[in-house]
């Protein structure tokens, strides 16, 4: 009678532990989707840590160097010089397609 006992309470407890693992709390399902998430996660910080580093790049070399305010001047604002001449070259849409 032992004999029978022990392997049937080894099998409820192996059913027990394959249903915990696929269809349980935490299931590897849940894992797997937890794992991708975290990877997405990880891939956003990067970007964003990329992000930080070139903006505080920008800011040293604003709060540092005349160059960097007078490049951003003249690119974002279209500031000249004295005796200095901006030309903006306007291309035509309908002669650019030829």
């Amino acid at each position: 009678m032992i004999r029978w006992k022990v392997p049937l309470i080894l099998l409820a407890v192996l059913s027990y532990l394959q249903y915990s693992l696929w269809y349980g709390k935490n299931n590897v399902y849940d894992y797997q989707d937890n794992v991708q998430i975290l990877a997405d996660l990880h891939e956003q910080n990067a970007q964003l840590k990329d992000r930080n580093e070139q903006m505080f790049a920008e800011i040293n070399d604003l709060q540092r160097g005349s160059e960097a305010i007078e490049e951003r001047a003249r690119s974002h604002l279209g500031m000249v010089k004295p005796n200095e001449y901006f030309y903006r070259i306007i291309v035509d849409s309908k002669t650019q397609h030829r």
